[in-house]
């Protein structure tokens, strides 16, 4: 071996995340002491599903086996009926799951030398599985490759840290910072209100660079206790991976301090919800330049384009950006949550903002999507709408100047509605896959049909003696 493949693979063996093949896996792994790693896969709510097994097992047969109902799950832990979309038997059936090796990093919170890697799903006849969320976005992406495009990406995650909450019949409540009181105003972009709960955003550091995983950004936003981590713009699968990792991180590092951190898009009454952002542009396989701009810097037809077919398309990919009955609680009036497709240049009154930049980082915020969303699905639909746009050449709208939070609303107002819609839109349907439309949308409807077994505390409240 020359030191110049030596070198290469002893920067492999030393990062942090993500090798080439299983020889430098082992290596990477022996380095580390790692004894187990945990093989998993994102279900369609984002939960990582697999299974956890000793490294010398993982590496005597690194494929692993899960049936392909855990595509089919619900949040509840249920399942839709699987008529007319595929034969019960088959939803038994084994999936062959392959590691991405590129995934490959430590657990650092596990108390073992522990390594996680995510993996794909395959039929047992090589074909993707056309419900796996990982492969709903890898098959966007390849839509754009065909084109000469790539798709760039930065996320922005809200989340709110709570006191730990074991009834669900009481309402959350922000935790004791260490001051050893509750946030009670609002402290937007607040560093004192940050520095409350200094210890947990050390961990929160710690844990991210030893996975490997970049945040930008660490800001307090509006609601109390409520925070937001950007992440740095990149590859929509790779930035797909983190926001992955980072919910289950984030989640982990909390619980090691005794509080929770929830991703639920409204978790308390009378606060601002909490969102999932995303940055958007698109540039040139072949040049690297963005196509949003032209040689003179001015936005191109593209870059408009790309605008209206969010303005024609979100509305019936709706379910993928707000996925539960929750996330219909924070698009509500007179907030800043959006509740239409209006779009204006560093209007965050808008659906669609255009932050100012270079011409060279030209983009488009679209700040629809709960930060319940599954990254890999909310990512794909959003690039979805803009493929759309730019394949129909459709024209947006004029940009809206002024404040855009009492228009009428241009988007569904709950998930039936949105699922409805989403059933009816053949050409979104062509692009994320007609299979995967029919199993999501069974999936929501399910979940619904929970939903519905529950009664709420407004109902006692209002109905109990009243009608």
């Amino acid at each position: 071996m020359s030191k110049r493949s030596k070198g290469a693979q002893k920067d492999r063996v030393e990062a942090p995340r993500g090798v080439n093949s299983l020889t430098e896996a082992k290596a990477w792994m022996a380095a580390r002491g790692i004894t187990e790693i945990e093989c998993t896969v994102p279900d369609l709510a984002g939960v990582a599903r697999g299974k956890i097994m000793p490294a010398s097992k993982f590496f005597s047969s690194p494929v692993m086996n899960l049936p392909l109902s855990v595509f089919f799950q619900t949040i509840s832990g249920e399942y839709p009926a699987y008529e007319g979309l595929v034969d019960s038997v088959v939803a038994d059936s084994d999936l062959v799951m392959e590691p991405d090796l590129s995934t490959l990093c430590t657990v650092p919170w596990a108390q073992d030398p522990t390594a996680q890697v995510i993996h794909d799903a395959f039929h047992r006849d090589g074909r993707p599985v056309e419900v796996s969320p990982r492969q709903v976005l890898k098959h966007v992406i390849s839509l754009y490759a065909n084109k000469g495009w790539k798709p760039v990406v930065a996320p922005e995650i809200e989340f709110y840290l709570v006191e730990p909450n074991t009834d669900p019949d009481y309402p959350l409540k922000p935790p004791v910072g260490r001051s050893g009181r509750p946030e009670i105003g609002r402290q937007s972009y607040s560093i004192q209100a940050v520095n409350e709960f200094d210890a947990l955003f050390e961990d929160i550091y710690d844990y991210s660079e030893a996975q490997g995983l970049e945040i930008d950004t660490l800001i307090h936003e509006d609601g109390a206790a409520q925070m937001e981590i950007n992440l740095r713009h990149g590859d929509p699968l790779v930035l797909a991976d983190q926001v992955f990792l980072f919910k289950r991180t984030i989640r982990e590092a909390a619980l090691a301090h005794k509080i929770y951190a929830t991703f639920m898009a409204k978790p308390i009454a009378n606060e601002p919800g909490s969102a999932m952002h995303i940055h958007q542009s698109v540039v040139s396989s072949e040049t690297g330049r963005n196509i949003f701009s032209d040689e003179d810097g001015d936005p191109t037809p593209e870059f408009f384009s790309f605008i209206a077919g969010h303005q024609k398309y979100m509305p019936s990919v709706m379910c993928i950006m707000a996925p539960y009955v929750n996330s219909y609680r924070r698009l509500t009036r007179d907030s800043m949550a959006p509740i239409n497709l209006q779009w204006g240049y560093d209007n965050r009154t808008a659906g669609l903002r255009v932050p100012p930049s270079t011409p060279e980082a030209r983009r488009v915020e679209n700040r629809v999507p709960s930060s319940d969303a599954n990254p890999y699905l909310v990512i794909a639909a959003s690039l979805a709408c803009g493929y759309l746009g730019m394949v129909e050449n459709l024209r947006a709208t004029e940009p809206l100047e002024g404040d855009a939070k009492d228009l009428d609303f241009d988007l569904p107002r709950g998930l039936l509605e949105a699922v409805a819609a989403f059933e009816d839109n053949e050409p979104l349907a062509e692009v994320l896959g007609k299979r995967f439309v029919a199993t999501y949308a069974a999936v929501k409807q399910a979940e619904f049909e929970t939903f519905m077994r529950v009664i709420s505390p407004w109902e006692r409240e209002y109905l109990l003696l009243n009608v």
